[in-house]
């Protein structure tokens, strides 16, 4: 009985999120609440997919996991975020790049007056020496991404909007994550380069294991590629559960994938609309 008590535990061990946010409330400039008990989880190796329209609350979520609320007086006043089974708003934000959590920002933010290869370099800064370490991944990073390569001295200013996400993305690789927060990777581009960038995603997440929290408003797009997704409504998690449930759902054919019967509601209105609110002690 004792073995198998011991092997039940070893199991619920193995079984924990690498990401756990536990009924999180965010307000900024301490009056404006944005986020009203948000709860998701993680798992190693996964693809969690955070759906939800402008102004859900799905960039603050993000910023709230790698502790860039500050920035813009932000704060996480309820719940808790628990990465490694160890929780991490306390921890300034280049902590939280070597524990291996990276934020690809929305609208890609890449150095304009540096060049591709120079860019990608910067994703590296928190590895001190390790030369022979980034000299090897910058090629792991042009081996995913070769127009790269082929762009590596151009200013990245001067390249293409898709170019750019792949180096966002590639920058972000070469701080070694175990976690990626990718924001709105798909906003502004061609819908040929759009699968391109998801593509590449789910290469990397199943060569490299790397856990992947993707915030989309592209929801035909990310619940493809994720394998469990969350719906973010007014800053609340109205809708949850396996991806290809999700994307079958009626409801979220209706409000995400353009598929219409009649006014559009909220999600407020359907059957299945389920406020998850869980007090904390």
């Amino acid at each position: 009985m004792q073995q198998t008590a011991e092997n039940l535990d070893v199991g619920a061990a193995k079984a924990a999120p690498l990401l756990n946010i536990n009924n999180i409330e965010v307000i900024y400039d301490h009056v404006i609440l944005v986020l009203k008990g948000v709860s998701l989880e993680v798992s190693e190796g996964g693809i969690v997919a955070l759906l939800g329209a402008n102004g859900a609350g799905k960039t603050t979520t993000l910023k709230a996991i790698s502790n860039l609320l500050g920035t813009e007086r932000g704060e996480v006043t309820k719940g808790s975020i628990q990465y490694q089974n160890n929780e991490i708003q306390a921890l300034d934000p280049s902590t939280l790049v070597r524990q291996g959590v990276i934020q690809v920002m929305e609208g890609r933010h890449c150095f304009e007056h540096l060049t591709v290869e120079e860019n990608l370099l910067t994703g590296a800064y928190t590895r001190g020496r390790d030369r022979a370490g980034i000299a090897e991944d910058l090629e792991m990073v042009y081996g995913y991404f070769p127009r790269l390569k082929e762009r590596y001295k151009s200013l990245a200013g001067y390249i293409s909007g898709g170019e750019q996400q792949m180096v966002a993305i590639g920058r972000a690789l070469m701080a070694r994550p175990k976690l990626m927060l990718l924001d709105e990777p798909s906003m502004g581009l061609a819908p040929q380069l759009v699968e391109e960038i998801f593509e590449i995603v789910k290469l990397l997440n199943s060569e490299k294991q790397v856990s992947i929290l993707l915030a989309e408003q592209n929801a035909a797009m990310a619940l493809k590629y994720a394998k469990t997704g969350y719906i973010l409504e007014n800053g609340r998690i109205v809708m949850e559960g396996d991806a290809a449930t999700l994307a079958d759902n009626d409801d979220v054919k209706e409000f995400y994938l353009g598929i219409s019967h009649g006014d559009k509601k909220s999600f407020k209105d359907v059957k299945h609309y389920r406020r998850r609110k869980v007090w904390l002690n």
